[in-house]
């Protein structure tokens, strides 16, 4: 028989587009991720297999080398250095657990797909394809995961038509249906503008600014305001102090993002203040992987990174409420997000700081992934972003 060669190239193009659309930001886009599974078990070789993994991510994560190019001011070389690093545990989990067994091949995609959902693998398990259960089965909850599940194993087998066919069918029937999450009653999410100097501006002007902001954009009924990541800059005494006077003779709570500082490092943190005072609502459990989250630093003794609390406070106490955090890069890999709804929370809170994707499709993948989970799981859903 003679051999195809261009076999590998057209699933190598089938993948590079399955991940731009099904990543593109929109999130009734998303199950056309699923197309994946499919592109990597009809791989001939294990190379093949790789090449089809390596589409697939480096087109969900398109933006990253642009983003990082912005965030460090430099050129794109740093960005392509840490977009290919990224990519190597997703490529190397799909390349190892490729199979030329039928009968097995179900079995080993499901270890691939677990293995990039946790850590240490799922620390970089961005655009994984069980992201999509919120828009196949939005409401359904845990059972929803597991069918996607199901799906993604069936479709890596000589089913897989009638698989796609049946996914397909729940995705146009949810489309059809389709309603964003639920804002909870008595919360507001603000977005705001300020580019990169939210954050980094610690002027008490800046913090005047904030706080106007909150009370013109509280309405009457709305008792908790969330704002972006990093809103509040370094938290210190003093800035506890000027939250709480502002606050005096409201009833306002404001959950904001801040980073607090000590010898070792720092935590990405969530502040709720109001005007009884200020706490440490959440400590991020996943900063971002290069940028904040610099593991090596402890090896040579130096310190400034950010600490990861990997598997701490998966759920907060917020007034009567019991919120799910998500900070920033956390909206991207699947653990923490599942790491919370299993103790049930109230609703999902997820903020960023996202002046450096201006021009990219990060922040609306970020969007895109939090509504899909909190359609999942019927929970309400507060979003705060600067960009």
């Amino acid at each position: 028989m003679r051999r195809d060669y261009l076999r590998p190239s057209r699933l190598f193009i089938a993948s590079i587009l399955a991940g731009t659309t099904g990543w593109s930001g929109h999130v009734l886009l998303l199950p056309v991720a699923l197309a994946f599974p499919v592109l990597w078990s009809r791989a001939r070789t294990r190379s093949g297999a790789a090449l089809v993994s390596a589409g697939y991510f480096l087109a969900a994560s398109r933006s990253l080398p642009q983003g990082v190019a912005t965030f460090y001011a430099s050129d794109l070389w740093p960005g392509l250095l840490l977009w290919l690093c990224a990519s190597a545990s997703f490529v190397a989990v799909h390349a190892v657990l490729w199979t030329k067994g039928l009968g097995v091949r179900p079995l080993h995609y499901l270890l691939a797909a677990a293995l990039t959902a946790l850590p240490p693998f799922g620390i970089t398990g961005w655009a994984h394809p069980v992201t999509t259960a919120g828009v196949l089965f939005p409401g359904w909850g845990w059972w929803g995961l597991l069918a996607t599940t199901a799906g993604l194993m069936g479709l890596v087998t000589r089913m897989w038509p009638a698989v796609a066919i049946a996914l397909t069918g729940f995705w146009l029937w949810s489309a059809a249906d389709w309603t964003d999450p639920n804002l909870p009653e008595g919360w507001q999410g603000v977005d705001l503008q300020m580019g990169s100097s939210l954050g980094r501006d610690a002027s008490i002007q800046r913090h005047r600014d904030l706080i106007a902001t909150v009370k013109d954009r509280a309405p009457r009924g709305v008792e908790t305001v969330a704002l972006p990541e990093s809103a509040l800059g370094i938290w210190t005494p003093t800035v506890e102090r000027l939250w709480v006077k502002a606050l005096q003779r409201t009833d306002i709570s404001v959950v904001a993002g801040a980073v607090r500082v000590d010898a070792e490092g720092y935590d990405n943190v969530l502040i709720a203040v109001s005007a009884g005072g200020g706490r440490i609502l959440y400590r991020e459990r996943m900063p971002v992987p290069g940028s904040m989250w610099q593991p090596w630093r402890s090896l040579f003794g130096t310190s400034g990174r950010a600490r990861a609390h990997f598997f701490a406070n998966p759920v907060a106490a917020a007034g009567d409420r019991r919120i799910a955090p998500l900070i920033c890069y956390e909206q991207l890999v699947v653990w923490p997000v599942l790491q919370s709804m299993l103790h049930d929370p109230d609703l999902i809170v997820a903020v960023g700081n996202g002046w450096w994707t201006k021009g990219t499709s990060i922040i609306a993948i970020q969007r895109a992934s939090a509504v899909a989970w909190a359609k999942l799981f019927a929970k309400p859903l507060v979003l705060s972003f600067n960009t």
